[in-house]
């Protein structure tokens, strides 16, 4: 079920205004993350306050308040996309995607500032960054384009990725199985979902387990096993197949 939009509010964050809107896009079971998002912005009432929309949404989020603290947490950690301010202290935002490049990282960045110059776009598209956009700005617009570069980072142009009987809907969140929902626990989500972005390859243990705790450093790695033993019971063994040493790789051949 996707709730209708509701509780919308605009609020000032130093000099941009930032409408935080509860759009109801995706609906998860017991509480999980979206996606792992980056934030790396100066101005910290801003930051706060997108971080805050954007873990409304089923995101989970990090802050930077510098260059250089959002450049080494890019190249450490692992996320799903990037946020970054052009305009930072220490290190400038454009200088840390070129160093984010050059270093082989491949995550999508989305620039997020207040310089509208086409000048400014070009140096930023030059740096490596995959979309913009301009402050003042909509969270109901940022949501949806951090999820549409992370499906088009995974090579999928379309939101609703079919795998078999399987189909992951991943503008919104929800899957089906011939057409009707599946129900899943969270980490059961977290493991499916990143394996359906990446289907017919085959996705590492280590992956796996960072998408399906969120970094928690306790882990059993065993309790992947399990997870994946529930997965293959609900959509069919065939679907998940063992690349021993490595992982697993969701595909249509065993559907």
């Amino acid at each position: 079920m996707i709730p209708n939009a509701s509780r919308t509010q605009a609020e000032p964050c130093g000099s941009a205004w930032v409408k935080v809107i509860s759009i109801g896009v995706a609906v998860f079971p017991d509480g999980l993350v979206d996606m792992r998002v980056l934030l790396i912005e100066d101005d910290r009432e801003l930051a706060d306050r997108v971080a805050q929309a954007l873990r409304a949404e089923n995101f989970a989020v990090d802050i930077a308040a510098n260059g250089e603290d959002g450049q080494h947490l890019g190249e450490t950690e692992a996320y799903d996309v990037a946020v970054l301010d052009l305009g930072l202290p220490k290190v400038e935002g454009t200088a840390v995607l070129r160093a984010w490049r050059s270093a082989g990282r491949s995550l999508p960045v989305l620039i997020l500032t207040a310089r509208d110059g086409w000048s400014e776009k070009v140096e930023g598209f030059k740096a490596g960054a995959d979309d913009y956009l301009i402050k003042p700005f909509r969270v109901e617009e940022l949501v949806m384009r951090l999820r549409a570069l992370v499906r088009r980072a995974a090579g999928h142009a379309e939101p609703r990725i079919h795998c078999g009987k399987l189909v992951f809907d991943s503008q919104i969140g929800t899957f089906e199985l011939n057409g009707l929902p599946l129900r899943l626990t969270a980490l059961e989500w977290r493991v499916l979902s990143c394996l359906a972005l990446r289907k017919e390859v085959v996705v590492e243990r280590g992956d796996l387990l960072e998408r399906a705790y969120q970094g928690d450093a306790e882990v059993d790695s065993n309790s992947l096993e399990v997870i994946i033993g529930r997965l293959r019971r609900k959509i069919g063994h065939g679907m998940i197949e063992t690349a021993r040493g490595r992982g697993y790789r969701l595909t249509a051949a065993g559907a």
